[in-house]
């Protein structure tokens, strides 16, 4: 059964089968990822999930060093256009940053890649040049 406000209703699931309660259902990401909780820290999807372990293991290992997560790029600063009107910071969030053999690696997870995402990317790897985005 489902209510006016969209929200899911099931008697069956309750011992009084006369009272009806809302269900709470886990919301999926429009993508259809998971998102997942690892050492405290949040992940939109399994497959970012499953990368934080890979380098986790890196970084004990020695083979990587100063891993950041979720570290912004600040893309644009914030600005007033003609009409003086303010335009918000646009900003490039990776999802891993670290070291590998004195040089910085950019890594994003991709499952899809949306055109924000891509126009984004073209605009970090001008800003930031030599930086690159790597996609896993």
């Amino acid at each position: 059964m489902i209510d006016n406000t969209g929200r899911h209703y099931d008697r069956a699931k309750f011992k009084d089968p006369t009272a009806i309660k809302a269900i709470s259902l886990a919301s999926k990401n429009k993508y259809g990822n998971k998102k997942l909780v690892i050492d405290d820290h949040k992940f939109d999807s399994k497959r970012e999930a499953r990368r934080y372990q890979e380098l986790k293991m890196m970084l004990n290992a020695g083979m990587i060093t100063d891993l950041e997560l979720q570290k912004p790029f600040v893309l644009q600063e914030t600005c007033k256009n003609g009409n003086g009107e303010t335009i918000r910071r646009i900003k490039y969030v990776a999802d891993f940053v670290y070291k590998q053999n004195g040089l910085t690696v950019v890594e994003d997870t991709k499952g899809f890649r949306t055109k924000d995402y891509m126009i984004k990317r073209k605009w970090f790897e001008h800003k930031y040049y030599p930086l690159v985005i790597r996609e896993i």
